[in-house]
């Protein structure tokens, strides 16, 4: 085969034509373009780094916010629960002043009619005993034909109601 025998005398010949094409292969690829796709990577990995750095710090900031945030929210929140109890409280005094008041005047009311029975029942048993006392008078003398006193049927009248 021809070919084969040709190979001695080429093989030097290919062997420089392949060390000038990866060398200069090398060259632009290994000292051209990959320090670029490095420096670029490097500045995407940066870049990465810096925003999840500035993401980190805003998580912290807003949980310290909310932090505070609760706080206050917790001391307005007792803020009104102590507001809500002094009204309540304040409702309940006026409550009882109202109350005591109105509790004093009935009471009064009260008294005054009791008092006003008391004396309407005490003319009242003056008047019955009168009745009392004039029909004993008048039931004596139908029944038994004797006559009796005012003040004697009075007595009598009075002795059998106090009895």
């Amino acid at each position: 085969m021809p070919q084969i025998a040709q190979l001695a005398e080429t093989y030097a010949s290919q062997i420089f034509w392949l060390l000038i094409f990866f060398g200069f292969t090398f060259f632009v690829v290994g000292r051209g373009m990959v320090p670029k796709v490095l420096a670029t990577v490097g500045q995407r990995d940066q870049q990465i780094a810096d925003d999840l750095a500035a993401a980190q710090a805003a998580r912290d900031k807003a949980d310290a916010e909310e932090a505070a945030w609760r706080v206050r929210e917790n001391e307005n929140r007792a803020a009104a629960q102590a507001l809500v109890a002094e009204a309540k409280a304040e409702a309940a005094r006026k409550s009882e002043k109202t109350i005591a008041a109105t509790q004093k005047r009935l009471d009064t009311r009260l008294a005054d009619a009791e008092q006003r029975i008391a004396a309407a029942r005490a003319e009242a048993m003056t008047e019955v005993e009168g009745v009392a006392a004039e029909a004993a008078q008048d039931i004596v003398a139908r029944v038994a034909g004797v006559k009796v006193t005012k003040p004697a049927a009075a007595k009598a009248v009075k002795e059998a109601l106090d009895a």
